[in-house]
C-alpha cells in the first residue's frame, strides 16, 4: 500500500511521525529543493502540546519553547484591558502553552523523521483520482501512483482546489508584518501580550534564548500598493506610536527576520475526505493566526487521523471519521479566530470606544472558558 503525504510543513510532518507510530509508512513529498525552516514565532497551545507529548516529540519542542502563562491585552494608551490565565489550562489539561520559533517547532517535527521518507523538490503539478488510486504529477514530468493521498499543502492546496474549485484564500482585510530580534529588557518571560488601536495592532511573545517575536497589522486593501513600499523603518515609525521601546524592537530585527503578508483564511468547508484523498491542516481548515491554533489544528488532524485508522476497518472508513470528528472544531477556530481579528482592527472610533470600554469587564474567566472547547473532541 502507498500512502504520499504532500507537504513537509507542520501538518505533513506530525501526520508521518503519528502514521509511523501505528506502523504505517508514508512518504512525504515536498515542493522545495532543500530543508529550510522559515518563519518567525509560533504559539503551540496546550492542546497541541499535549498530542505532541502522545507522539513522543513534546520534550524536543518544549525544551525549544518559552512557556507562557498570561497573555495580556493592551489598549492604544498601552493600559491594560484584560487577560487570560494559561496557567490554569495547564492546571486542567497538564500542559503548557508556549511561544516558539516556527523553524525549531519545524526542525523538531523533521528529525523525528528517517530522512528516506521524505522527497524534496516535488512540486504537485496535476493530480488525476480514480477509484482505486491518484496518479500525481511532480514538476510537470513525474508521474507517481498511489493508494492513498494525504493533502498538507497548504491554504493554495492544488487538492483542494481541484476537489472544490470555489474555495480560494479569504482575505482577512488587514496585513501584517513580523519579526524576530533581541530582547531590550523591555518583554518580560512568560507573558504574552497584544495592543489594539486603530492605527494598527501590535503583539509580541519572549521566546527562548533571550528573543523576542513580535507581529504588526494594519487594515488595508489586498496587495495593498502603499504598506507593500513598506520597509522596516517605515513599520518602525508607523507604530512609534505606542511606544519607543517597540520603535527600538522593530528596527533591531535582523533583515532576515522581518517578513511581510497579507493575512488570508479560508471559509470553513464540511467535506474534508474524497475517497481516497484527504485533506489535511491549512489545505482544509487555514485560519487567520489570532488564536494562534493554526499549528496546533493540523497537529490535532494528524493524531485524529492516527486514532481513526486504529478503529476502523478501511482506511476509506477512517478518512470519513476524521471528518466528522475534525470538522467542526476547524470550523469554530476558524470563525472565532476571524471575530478576534475583526474586533482587534477596528480603527472606527465610537467602535474602539466601545470595545475599549465593555473588554475590561469581560470576566476572566469567561475568557477561559472560551478556549476550554480546544480539548474536546467535537
Amino acid at each position: 500500500m502507498k500512502i504520499a503525504i504532500i507537504g513537509a510543513g507542520i501538518g505533513g510532518l506530525t501526520t508521518a511521525i503519528a502514521l509511523r507510530k501505528i506502523g504505517i509508512d508514508a512518504h512525504v513529498y515536498e515542493q522545495t529543493a532543500s530543508f529550510q525552516p522559515i518563519g518567525a514565532g509560533i504559539g503551540i497551545g496546550s492542546n497541541a502540546m499535549l498530542i505532541l507529548q502522545k507522539l513522543n516529540v513534546a520534550t524536543d519542542v518544549l525544551a525549544a519553547g518559552m512557556p507562557l502563562h498570561e497573555q495580556r491585552f493592551y489598549n492604544a494608551n498601552m493600559q491594560l484591558m484584560n487577560t487570560i490565565d494559561f496557567t490554569l489550562l495547564k492546571d486542567r489539561f497538564g500542559e503548557e502553552t508556549i511561544a516558539i520559533q516556527r523553524a525549531d517547532l519545524h526542525t523538531a517535527l523533521f528529525e523525528a523523521i528517517d530522512p528516506n521518507d521524505i522527497y524534496l523538490n516535488h512540486r504537485v503539478t496535476h493530480l488525476s483520482q480514480q477509484a482505486s488510486k491518484v496518479i500525481v504529477t511532480f514538476n510537470d514530468t513525474i508521474h507517481k501512483t498511489f493508494d492513498y493521498v494525504i493533502a498538507a499543502d497548504g491554504i493554495h492546496s492544488i487538492f483542494r482546489q481541484t476537489m472544490i474549485p470555489t474555495s480560494k484564500p479569504r482575505y482577512a482585510n488587514y496585513t501584517c508584518w513580523r519579526g524576530i530580534t533581541k530582547n531590550i529588557k523591555h518583554v518580560q518571560p512568560h507573558i504574552s501580550s497584544e495592543a489594539w488601536a486603530p492605527f494598527g495592532r501590535f503583539g509580541w511573545a519572549p521566546l527562548k534564548n533571550d528573543a523576542v517575536y513580535w507581529f504588526v497589522c494594519v487594515n488595508a486593501s489586498e496587495n495593498d500598493e502603499h504598506f507593500q513600499r513598506f520597509d522596516k523603518l517605515d513599520v518602525a515609525k508607523h507604530f512609534a506610536k505606542y511606544s519607543k521601546q517597540v520603535e527600538q524592537l522593530i528596527l533591531q530585527t535582523e533583515n532576515e527576520y522581518f517578513l511581510h503578508h497579507d493575512l488570508y483564511d479560508i471559509r470553513p468547508i464540511k467535506k474534508y475526505a474524497y475517497g481516497n484523498i484527504l485533506l489535511l491542516g491549512d489545505a482544509a481548515h487555514a485560519t487567520t493566526p489570532n488564536m494562534g491554533q493554526g499549528a496546533g489544528q493540523a497537529i490535532e488532524d494528524a493524531y485524529v487521523l492516527m486514532e481513526s485508522l486504529q478503529k476502523t476497518c478501511s482506511i476509506e472508513k477512517a478518512f470519513k471519521r476524521y471528518e466528522q470528528k475534525r470538522w467542526k472544531k476547524a470550523r469554530k477556530v476558524i470563525t472565532l479566530s476571524r471575530q478576534i481579528g475583526w474586533a482587534a482592527q477596528w480603527s472606527h472610533p465610537i467602535l474602539v470606544k466601545a470595545r475599549d470600554m465593555i473588554f475590561p469587564l469581560i470576566p476572566k474567566q469567561l475568557l477561559f472558558w472560551r478556549l476550554t472547547f480546544l480539548f474536546k473532541d467535537k
